[in-house]
């Protein structure tokens, strides 16, 4: 089990498109949300713990991050950063390294190439590769889907979950598809069975909507940090209020 001890962390995801901040309910019905590298460097000055950029239609498009945004938004924080989307293989890496993201976020390509999250760690360290996971609940069971949520597959969660650990990702990120911008919580089991069952941090994704969202997902689903979007850019939520009601609330975070 990862180390419980540390710190929680707080981040702010940043859904690309078009070079615009979106953010939609279940993956769907996306609405603008802002500029991100406004969004970003506000995140930064409001005390987020990391920042994650996600281009979220490069792998549906089948097209290549957008290196000029991640180059800009670098510049205007001092966080770790992650960036995701088009990344397929090691040249992408070396690419959006270059151009200041700390992590980068792999998913479609992972569950096409997961030899590729093997050669990411091996090149950079496990540190450096996140593998993202997205998950839809149904009659069978959790399982992941490819492309943004467009694409099902036949993976089961925490198999997948085990696999990627085993093959030097350094963190997953796992976003529910069912709770996805419906702000009633993140789906608290499957996270504490991932943070019980697989050696990396875990990283939720997918159902905030109020504080006491962010306590829940980390005494009952025992996640190392937990990400949002709409929260935060739409004003719902700010950080540092949300870091000493959690502080507060016994759970470990960085003021």
């Amino acid at each position: 089990m990862a180390n419980r001890g540390l710190a929680k962390r707080i981040v702010p995801c940043l859904d690309v498109k078009d070079g615009q901040t979106v953010k939609g309910t279940n993956f769907v019905n996306l609405r603008q949300a802002g500029d991100p590298v406004e969004l970003g460097k506000a995140y930064s000055d409001a005390g987020a713990d990391e920042l994650v950029f996600l281009d979220i239609t490069a792998s549906l498009e089948g097209r290549r991050t957008f290196t000029d945004m991640v180059t800009k938004v670098a510049s205007e924080i001092n966080i770790p950063f992650t960036v995701g989307g088009g990344i397929h293989e090691l040249s992408d890496v070396d690419r959006l390294l270059y151009a200041g993201a700390d992590k980068i976020s792999l998913n479609s390509a992972a569950i096409k190439t997961p030899s590729l999250i093997d050669e990411i760690a091996a090149k950079y360290g496990s540190q450096v590769c996140v593998c993202a996971i997205d998950a839809r609940l149904d009659d069978r069971g959790w399982y992941c889907y490819m492309n943004g949520g467009h694409t099902p597959t036949d993976l089961p969660l925490f198999e997948w979950a085990h696999e990627v650990a085993d093959r030097g990702a350094g963190e997953i990120l796992f976003t529910s598809m069912n709770h996805d911008g419906v702000k009633q919580g993140f789906a608290l089991e499957a996270l504490a069975r991932l943070a019980e069952d697989v050696p990396v941090p875990i990283i939720a994704s997918g159902g905030a909507g109020k504080k006491e969202h962010f306590r829940d997902v980390f005494t009952l689903g025992h996640a190392d940090a937990a990400l949002a979007a709409s929260v935060f850019h739409f004003g719902e939520i700010n950080i540092r209020e949300l870091k000493k009601y959690l502080r507060n609330e016994g759970v470990n975070v960085r003021l």
